[in-house]
């Protein structure tokens, strides 16, 4: 079985698109934070990926048949992806910034990398070495000292935050969505028809829960600002940040790509004290040293390796 994984060979705007993915990605969860209230979340999700598979609609007409030839032939793969990048990154994210902040969504969404190494270890074979493990082990001790919010009693007490709980499925998601864009059937697609094919995918499975959202009076937008915002997810958190990413990982590997999410914490945390008034707590700054520590330590290069 060929190794997926390996990076093509990667020119200087493919790494001025790799620095620009934690700042696109922040802006989704920002926008989230931000919404709350005013638009039910699945609802928000379903706008944001309807409005993107709109916009892609002349890339995806122009590469019709690599489109079709994808979405016919790998049906339940096309609507995995559309469920795990749009459905789960999309509404459940949103869902759970009802309950949590900004800040600590940003910093449980970053382990999404090391999600990527351990299922690429247990799915294909990929080797893991005792500096990764390390790396892990210090970025998930992280992760809990947001979810306690620096209070080891919260652990005694079973005192948890259900939208902690929420990022952190979604970060397992996108590792997973991260993995199956490596597949092979879908390297014949341009990166713009493929983000949206894939977003297409993603609305109608946002669909259902929009329909019980309307029917059971979920706040709807109303004001201009609302559709300021879904606008701004559309193009920043959505097109920008998933062709970015998707060449990124196309480029590098997904093993790689994921490295990128580890430069959202400090970006997203000054983007919701600049944008949403949040406040910076200890805990935050605990989280960011372990959270990021780790991840670099997991995802660092190999210099044994180097050749």
């Amino acid at each position: 079985m060929p190794d997926q994984t390996k990076p093509n060979a990667a020119r200087p705007l493919d790494w001025v698109i790799f620095a620009l993915v934690p700042f696109f990605f922040s802006t989704n969860i920002i926008f989230g934070r931000g919404i709350i209230g005013d638009v039910a979340p699945y609802t928000t999700a379903f706008l944001r990926w309807t409005g993107s598979t709109l916009v892609t609609l002349p890339f995806i007409f122009a590469d019709r048949r690599a489109a079709w030839f994808f979405v016919s032939r790998h049906f339940w793969l096309w609507l995995v992806l559309g469920g795990l990048g749009m459905g789960i990154c999309g509404g459940v994210v949103y869902w759970s910034l009802n309950y949590t902040t900004a800040a600590n969504g940003t910093l449980i969404y970053t382990t999404s990398s090391l999600f990527i190494i351990l299922f690429q270890w247990m799915f294909s074979g990929r080797s893991i070495g005792l500096r990764e493990l390390a790396g892990m082990a210090i970025a998930f001790a992280g992760v809990i000292v947001i979810v306690l919010r620096g209070d080891i009693s919260a652990l005694l007490d079973l005192d948890f935050n259900i939208g902690d709980f929420g990022i952190l499925i979604a970060a397992i998601s996108f590792a997973i969505y991260s993995i199956l864009l490596r597949q092979p059937a879908l390297q014949n697609l341009q990166p713009l028809s493929l983000f949206g094919v894939i977003a297409l995918s993603g609305a109608l499975v946002l669909l259902p829960p929009t329909v019980y959202e309307i029917f059971t009076g979920g706040p709807m937008p109303d004001e201009p600002m609302d559709w300021a915002k879904i606008a701004g997810m559309v193009a920043f958190a959505s097109l920008a940040a998933f062709y970015c990413f998707q060449q990124t990982v196309r480029v590098f590997g997904p093993a790689q790509a994921g490295v990128t999410l580890y430069l959202m914490p400090p970006v997203s945390i000054v983007m919701a004290i600049i944008f949403l008034g949040e406040s910076f707590a200890a805990y935050h700054a605990v989280g960011i040293l372990l959270v990021v520590g780790g991840v670099v330590l997991a995802t660092m290069p190999n210099k044994g390796k180097r050749k």
